[in-house]
């Protein structure tokens, strides 16, 4: 099985993530960043620090859904919350159809982050 220093219940390496990296990476968080104030999320002036204080980087899938990024992805609900699992591969539905949306979604880092779980799951 692949190292990875922080996994998302979809398999996603969150250790690559630059919206996960904001507080703890300044060079790295730089694309989530310039995203914010792309989206208007954040003015041109502002940076790492406006971010941390509005708290626009994630805490990972068994964090404060308080605070989450996206305290609605279906997989962290399903997997997590209702589950208590820690991630897509030790559940006994794996690969379910939420799963293979997610999958086939059109996101490379998506389909990555599946192929992980598969893996992992001996699949």
């Amino acid at each position: 099985m692949e190292p990875i220093e922080m996994m998302g219940a979809c398999g996603y390496d969150c250790g690559a993530c630059s919206i996960r990296q904001v507080p703890l990476d300044p060079v790295r968080a730089q694309d989530a960043i310039g995203w914010y104030r792309e989206m208007g999320w954040l003015d041109q002036d502002e940076g790492i620090e406006e971010a941390i204080a509005k708290g626009m980087y994630c805490r990972g899938c068994r964090g404060d859904r308080e605070t989450h990024w996206s305290a609605d992805c279906a997989i962290l609900l399903c997997c997590v919350d209702e589950k208590g699992l820690e991630h897509c591969a030790q559940c006994a539905d794996f690969s379910c159809e939420q799963v293979t949306e997610f999958e086939n979604d059109g996101h490379g880092q998506h389909r990555e982050a599946v192929a992980r779980l598969r893996r992992i799951a001996g699949q």
